[in-house]
């Protein structure tokens, strides 16, 4: 048999989770039964280039303007073209076109759409696009339970409609000799502090100004040194306040990083304060690396952490708690290594890539074993370290 032809779709392609959780996906396919291809509309990355070593095909269809005609011709060629069994989007962007493309195509393929964020400050308008594009799909992914359940309140999308398939992460290769001190001088970390860092984008969701607040609340001797490792609109405000709080000798920039994980092997704590998240990598990459993390209690986390046995949980905004967090792991070195010993096994063994590809591709299978006419059918599965199974 043939292998099934698999389009993923996406609207950009800048290096973020969902587009690491993509590249995953298609380097962790079985080729002899998948022969996967990304489509995306803008916003190419370095991650780009890595799918295209894998010798995956790669097609970039510039949109030009909200309602862009020559766009939506090109995408129904291409859809025409290459013949595919499955498409999955990744972005509403991506499954709003792919549902208007596939009208124009005689044979139009399965459509698996997906929700990867709690998207809390989305407008009405946004949760009625995605109840559209639910009706017209053959299957709904979200990558927590959060995430379905933010949509089945907003968008009035029924429990047994998804299915979850958390987020895979890579276990890194062990630092060489001598990399984790020579990472930690290169940032300029004092010898002997608690390194704390923060990965992600200086936006106002991710609330970095919350872990300054929090530094702030604490003396010097029992703060960590912290790195921010991302850049963002925020950089220029959360400077001034360090500047602002006397912080400049404990709070370092880094701006953007290729080498999160490893700075995350180098670091003693994670520090993740987002007011909304749907399955944070950044928080799974730390566990993977085993590297403590401390995260807000909030939406994927919650399923991620279990609080004082893989890491320490605070109040969404809480930077009180949060202070309370850092001085509690700052002074004490046998719990943060006993947190992040569970959260390395949990992310070893609930979390792997392979588990996330297996669990993807079984969705894949089932809505092609399914007739083409009924896409609203009830599934009710949630992936598990045993497969998928269960209900919400």
């Amino acid at each position: 048999m043939s292998p099934r032809r698999l389009l993923v779709v996406i609207d950009e392609m800048e290096v973020g989770g969902s587009q690491r959780q993509i590249s995953e996906l298609l380097r962790g396919m079985d080729r002899s039964r998948w022969q996967p291809e990304l489509l995306f509309f803008r916003n190419p990355s370095f991650l780009v280039g890595e799918i295209q070593r894998q010798g995956i095909s790669v097609h970039h269809l510039p949109k030009r303007g909200r309602i862009d005609p020559r766009f939506v011709l090109r995408y129904a060629a291409l859809l025409r073209q290459g013949r595919y069994d499955v498409v999955h989007a990744f972005s509403l962007t991506a499954e709003l076109w792919t549902a208007v493309t596939s009208l124009l195509v005689p044979r139009a393929p399965r459509l698996v759409s997906s929700v990867r964020g709690l998207y809390l400050t989305e407008p009405p308008s946004f949760w009625r696009m995605k109840r559209l594009v639910a009706r017209r799909s053959a299957a709904v992914i979200a990558n927590a339970r959060a995430c379905a359940a933010a949509a089945g309140e907003h968008a009035g999308i029924t429990a047994e409609r998804f299915d979850i398939v958390p987020n895979g992460v890579a276990l890194p290769p062990p630092l060489p000799a001598g990399k984790r001190a020579a990472l930690r001088h290169g940032i300029a970390c004092p010898r002997g502090r608690v390194l704390a860092v923060f990965v992600g984008r200086l936006v106002s969701v991710k609330n970095p100004a919350c872990l300054i607040r929090a530094m702030a609340r604490l003396p010097r001797h029992q703060r960590p040194w912290l790195a921010i490792a991302g850049d963002g609109p925020l950089r220029g405000e959360l400077a001034a306040m360090v500047a602002s709080a006397d912080l400049g000798a404990d709070i370092h920039f880094l701006g953007e990083r290729r080498d999160a994980t490893e700075l995350m092997q180098a670091a003693d704590l994670l520090v993740l304060p987002s007011l909304q998240e749907g399955m944070s990598n950044a928080v799974l990459e730390a566990m993977a690396a085993g590297c403590t993390v401390v995260a807000s209690a909030v939406g994927g986390n919650l399923e991620l952490v279990e609080d004082g046995v893989g890491g320490l949980l605070f109040g969404n905004d809480d930077d009180l708690a949060l202070s309370e967090c850092l001085r509690r792991l700052c002074g004490d070195a046998p719990l943060r290594l006993r947190l992040a010993a569970h959260a390395s096994h949990r992310a070893r063994t609930e979390h792997s890539v392979q588990r996330m590809v297996e669990a993807t591709t079984a969705v894949y299978d089932r809505c092609l074993a399914e007739p083409a006419d009924a896409p609203n059918q009830a599934h009710a599965r949630w992936y598990s370290p045993r497969g998928i199974g269960g209900d919400l």
